[in-house]
């Protein structure tokens, strides 16, 4: 639904700008956009297209796209079609979907926004705390009149956590784990052993090594060539029977119907899982009713503080490009 936008301001050319993906319909009020009133209409849409052809089709219309994250791809075959557009806002400074490339091309600009790493951190404890105290299953239990006391917690204290990935977020998820008392490793292709003493946590040899003896695994590394698919089958079944494992990173580093199978053979305790391959999950997608998962649609970034930046500085973005000096362009 259009945001209030202000009268038109004489002599001037209004613009449209689309939000996409604004699933509880709070973009237009977790920031100020009254700056661009009578310069821009804005339109939030609260739902989620993935056909090019229906992209297309909506968005011919307008000249400004805030789009929300890796949700929505930009190729060149849709900028293409898209000759209007001129002004395309991704939250956060890095996009892998959107073909920056061809928006050059087609002189399009293409800016960022700042993105808080403490809710992905946040949110991880939330997904780890749930498995090992298997809250889901004990609130259900309770809430339905079921039987009192069914699980056993899995203890943190003690136990070994092992990451994947000892980069901002991971590093802040290390702390966590070491004010609980756990033994923590790390591993990623790069680092180092100076970056682990730094952090206060053990270098892992290998990342076999690792998921071998590790009691939770969590991921945190970017998404590229080298992690694509990097923990499948055989990763899989080094992990302990006893053993949990957390994605809120990237849905691909972690093979999916391997997972699935870990999930029903009981390879592993169990699985948190923020992130999927097709997002939002369709309602017929079998991670919906895998057992031993606790999954979550996507929230790592969602807290009311992240979308006052994402949506605040878009709206800066903007303001910055109909003045005819762009900032925080990516490239």
């Amino acid at each position: 639904m259009p945001a209030e936008s202000g009268p038109a301001v004489p002599g001037r050319p209004v613009l449209r700008c689309a939000l996409l993906d604004d699933f509880q319909g709070v973009a237009t009020t977790a920031a100020d956009w009254s700056p661009l009133a009578g310069r821009v209409e804005v339109v939030g849409f609260p739902d989620h297209l993935d056909d090019e052809d229906v992209l297309a089709d909506r968005l011919a219309g307008f000249d400004i796209v805030v789009t929300l994250r890796e949700r929505v791809a930009f190729p060149a075959s849709l900028l293409d079609r898209l000759p209007r557009l001129r002004l395309l806002v991704a939250s956060g400074m890095r996009n892998s979907v959107i073909d920056l490339a061809a928006a050059r091309r087609h002189g399009v600009t293409v800016c960022g926004t700042a993105s808080s790493s403490t809710p992905p951190v946040e949110l991880t404890w939330a997904l780890l705390l749930g498995l090992a105290r298997g809250l889901v299953r004990e609130n259900t239990a309770l809430r339905e009149g079921g039987p009192w006391q069914q699980t056993v917690g899995a203890d943190l204290h003690g136990r070994r956590l092992g990451l994947l990935g000892l980069g901002k977020i991971g590093s802040r998820v290390a702390r966590v784990a070491l004010a609980f008392g756990m033994e923590v490793t790390a591993w990623s292709p790069n680092l180092t052993a100076e970056r682990a003493d730094e952090v206060g946590v053990q270098l892992s040899p290998s990342k076999e090594e690792l998921l071998a003896s590790s009691d939770f695994v969590s991921v945190h590394l970017a998404l590229g060539e080298r992690s694509r698919g990097l923990v499948g089958a055989a990763e899989l079944a080094l992990m302990r029977p006893t053993a949990y494992l957390v994605n809120t990173s990237r849905a691909a580093i972690i093979d999916q119907p391997a997972l699935l199978d870990a999930l029903h053979s009981g390879r592993i305790a169990g699985a948190g899982i923020d992130v999927f391959d097709s997002e939002p999950l369709p309602a017929d997608h079998p991670l919906r009713t895998a057992p031993r998962l606790l999954a979550t649609p996507h929230l790592g970034y969602v807290t009311r503080a992240n979308y006052a930046t994402y949506y605040g500085q878009a709206v800066e973005d903007i303001q910055a490009f109909l003045e005819g000096s762009p900032v925080r362009l990516l490239t």
